[in-house]
């Protein structure tokens, strides 16, 4: 179910990986960007990458794509984005955050198969997300590619 709230004039399109059902995160990401005068779009859990797609021909103004995931299948779930960017879909930053990948024990492979789909950005902690929309957006407003 898609929502979209806020009133801020910066837009976001938010979701949750498609094989992933952790709402929580997803509902408290959303608040924050509102909090920080943005309007989300917010597509919810269990969102195929298409989905989102869609989300931004529907949104051609929003700034980025954050897509949650805290069970781990980050790169199965994204593995049609490289056919989408090449379509010329999903053309703005995509920013991935959670837990990427499965088990205790992280490497940097997880993180290089996701950039190598074409990931703009991977974050852990999202207190860290509006510092990074804002440094997108002063990029973008600047002219330069998705910093």
């Amino acid at each position: 179910m898609t929502t979209i709230s806020g009133q801020g004039g910066r837009l976001v399109v938010l979701g949750v990986a498609e094989s992933d059902a952790h709402a929580v995160a997803n509902q408290l990401i959303a608040m924050q960007l509102r909090d920080h005068g943005f309007t989300v779009v917010n597509l919810g859990v269990c969102t195929p990458l298409s989905e989102f797609a869609d989300a931004l021909d529907r949104h051609p103004r929003a700034e980025a794509v954050l897509i949650g995931t805290l069970n781990g299948h980050a790169h199965q779930d994204l593995r049609t984005l490289p056919a989408l960017r090449a379509a010329g879909r999903l053309n703005r930053p995509v920013v991935v955050g959670g837990n990427i990948s499965v088990g205790s024990r992280k490497d940097g492979a997880a993180e290089r198969r996701l950039y190598d789909l074409g990931v703009d950005h991977l974050l852990r902690d999202a207190g860290e997300l509006v510092l990074l929309l804002d440094r997108l957006h002063a990029t973008m407003a600047a002219g330069l590619p998705n910093g």
